[in-house]
């Protein structure tokens, strides 16, 4: 692996270091201020759960703090005992400052592609029947976990996001199913908030969520990126 000097974002550039890949401690690939995530952004799901196709993509944010690399630990929240649920899906990594971009102009504001477990803990969403509690149930440290890598070429149209829960394969869908492609997500979020360098779009999932039991592993694969795996501590 070579080592680069500089902002990812901004010109980086390559120095006589190279590195063994067994010798690294992979973090996660950038340092989003925010991850922006999906619900409902799944034909396949919208059908399932017997909800129609939004006319404005639906999300939350996730905070900096959730953010976990491959191979490190999911950590169960303090005092909670309840199901923590996996979401294997595809995550957009932005390129630069963005606000009120057009889905024609979205893609020079796009870095690049990465593999994303938007984890859950299922329990506190409906704790307060006043209120459902989308950012704290998703937003704990180590539940948003990024990798292994940024692809910036991925053709995303053709590839599946596979989820395998301690080896069994859980998840795999097409990411053509997408009611909202990545540069009209780009752009109508844009025109709600600042998409800042590092920041992360997480493309919603589909079929075959389900719970992460202690001491499991999770695996989140698409072809051209590679896989994310995590552990639940």
């Amino acid at each position: 692996m070579v080592e680069y000097s500089g902002d990812i974002f901004d010109c980086p550039r390559p120095t006589a270091a190279i590195h063994a890949a067994g010798t690294l401690t992979m973090l996660a690939p950038c340092a989003p201020s925010k991850i922006i995530a999906l619900w409902n952004n799944f034909h396949a799901l919208a059908a399932k759960i017997g909800k129609p196709a939004p006319e404005h993509p639906l999300y939350l944010i996730k905070p900096s703090t959730c953010v976990l690399g491959t191979g490190q630990q999911i950590e169960r929240p303090f005092d909670y005992r309840g199901k923590i649920a996996f979401e294997g899906e595809l995550g957009i990594v932005i390129a630069r400052r963005c606000h009120n971009v057009s889905a024609a102009e979205a893609n020079d504001y796009v870095f690049g592609y990465t593999c994303v477990n938007d984890v859950t803990a299922i329990g506190v969403l409906n704790e307060n029947a006043d209120f459902t509690q989308w950012c704290r149930a998703k937003g704990y440290d180590t539940f948003g976990s990024l990798g292994p890598a940024i692809v910036t070429d991925l053709d995303w149209r053709a590839a599946s996001v596979v989820t395998r829960l301690d080896g069994t394969e859980r998840q795999r869908y097409a990411l053509s199913d997408m009611i909202f492609a990545p540069q009209e997500l780009v752009s109508l979020i844009s025109r709600d908030m600042s998409l800042l360098p590092g920041d992360v779009i997480a493309c919603g999932t589909s079929l075959g969520v389900g719970s992460m039991p202690d001491g499991s592993s999770v695996e989140v694969t698409i072809d051209g990126i590679g896989s994310l795996a995590n552990t639940l501590a």
